[in-house]
């Protein structure tokens, strides 16, 4: 696998768990019934930024990577 879309994984699963998380919090202290709901609604957005942000690192790191 290339290393930017390594990277991409790793960012957006990175992201998607965090975001996953405090989405949970957050919808339990809002109303518990929908919480898991909020879990989708945080950890997915979050997931989606991660990936972009892995995907730019890793494109960085493989031009900083390749030989002159």
């Amino acid at each position: 696998m290339p290393l930017a879309m390594r990277w991409a994984t790793l960012g957006a699963a990175g992201a998607g768990l965090v975001g996953g998380v405090v989405g949970l919090i957050v919808g339990l202290f809002a109303y518990p019934p929908t919480a898991w709901f909020a879990v989708f609604e945080l950890g997915v957005p979050a997931a989606i930024l991660g990936g972009l942000i892995g995907l730019l690192a890793g494109a960085i790191a493989s031009l900083a990577k390749r030989p002159a």
